[in-house]
């Protein structure tokens, strides 16, 4: 009898550990889509290797600026939204008049310029930023 007791004691005892106490599993939240927002224009700097010149180049999305025998075509400009890690990214056509071997046909970042240079002998240009 005293057994009985014990046990039915022990059952309705809470334990914290049954399952209608416990919360529902969660899952882990999926990380935002890589979202880039698109911009109308962006700025660029140019450098003319020769005489160590700079030239802040100003270019909208679908048009063409000429530095030295340097043809630029801006594709694409974007930019990440504020709640994400800023950067900035645009996509160039570049040829030069003179030398109809060299091509650059590729994605430009403003956080890391290093991925993709215009290996160039006389110019350097550097995405400095997309804008309205």
């Amino acid at each position: 009898m005293i057994r009985r007791l014990l046990i039915t004691a022990l059952l309705l005892l809470p334990t914290g550990l049954q399952a209608q106490d416990a919360p529902p599993p969660t899952k882990p939240e999926a990380p935002k889509a890589d979202v880039w927002l698109p911009k109308p224009a962006a700025d660029l700097m140019g450098l003319d290797k020769i005489t160590a010149r700079l030239t802040a180049l100003s270019v909208k999305v679908g048009d063409t600026v000429a530095f030295g025998t340097l043809k630029i075509t801006l594709r694409a400009c974007n930019i990440r939204p504020p709640d994400m890690p800023a950067d900035q990214t645009a996509f160039l056509d570049i040829t030069d008049t003179r030398d109809p071997s060299f091509g650059f046909h590729s994605w430009m970042l403003v956080s890391d310029p290093a991925v993709s240079v215009v290996e160039h002998p006389v110019y350097d240009i550097h995405l400095v930023g997309c804008h309205s």
